[in-house]
């Protein structure tokens, strides 16, 4: 089965090409270009290296959040826009549970995070062992100091991925002796990842495909602040 996957969750841009767990191609950006400008490109130009016809893809998958609120419809749209016309199926998946495959080799509790501003971090844990991974936790919207008092009860390597590494690094790198940075090429998310998770997951129809954020965007939230307090 090919699966063509996309990511575009936050800040870098990705497109993946797997075909029965093997990886065909990808294609990864971290620039300060719009994921608008760059990601039928890359859609396009993986497709063309692999001498893949769009229609031979099987299913479509997107991480389809948490993550940037534009970012994250800008994929999902992108995979809609993709599977609608070819009556193909698609596959949402959490952009969390894509990223420990950036670690896939390690024996370690892989820590997934990603900023979310004002010292929150999108997160989930999974345990990795000989190339298998086990979810720890439901992803979670938290504050840093929160993750940080989970964290206490594992005396496993902890590794951190994903864009709020660094950001969660730099506060806990004096409070864990076991705590590190994945490396540079293997710290943000990946349609590679994102592609391989799929073929573990169920498909829906693209009108069913949908945005999965685990807070509201700050407009409304703001909103609702205000609306509280004249009650």
């Amino acid at each position: 089965m090919k699966i063509l996957a996309v990511d575009s969750s936050a800040k870098a841009c990705s497109v993946a090409l797997a075909e029965d767990n093997k990886v065909l191609g990808s294609f990864f950006i971290n620039t300060t270009l719009t994921h608008s400008q760059t990601l039928v490109p890359m859609i396009d130009s993986v497709l063309k290296n692999t001498s893949t016809d769009i229609n031979s893809i099987d299913t479509f998958a997107v991480s389809a959040g948490p993550g940037s609120f534009t970012g994250v419809r800008i994929g999902v749209s992108a995979v809609k826009g993709m599977a609608m016309p070819l009556d193909k199926p698609c596959v949402s998946v959490s952009t969390l549970e894509a990223m420990p495959y950036n670690l896939i080799s390690e024996n370690c509790v892989a820590v997934c995070v990603m900023d979310a501003r004002c010292n929150q971090v999108y997160n989930a844990l999974f345990d990795m062992e000989n190339g298998n991974i086990k979810r720890l936790c439901e992803d979670r919207a938290l504050s840093i100091d929160e993750l940080a008092e989970d964290l206490k009860k594992y005396d496993k390597k902890l590794i951190l991925v994903g864009d709020g590494a660094q950001l969660c690094y730099n506060s806990y790198k004096e409070l864990f002796y076991n705590i590190t940075l994945a490396p540079e090429s293997q710290r943000y998310q990946n349609a590679v990842g994102v592609a391989l998770s799929a073929y573990n997951k169920e498909t829906v129809s693209c009108e069913k495909l949908m945005p999965s954020y685990l807070r509201l965007p700050q407009a409304e939230r703001e909103l609702k602040k205000r609306m509280e307090g004249k009650k």
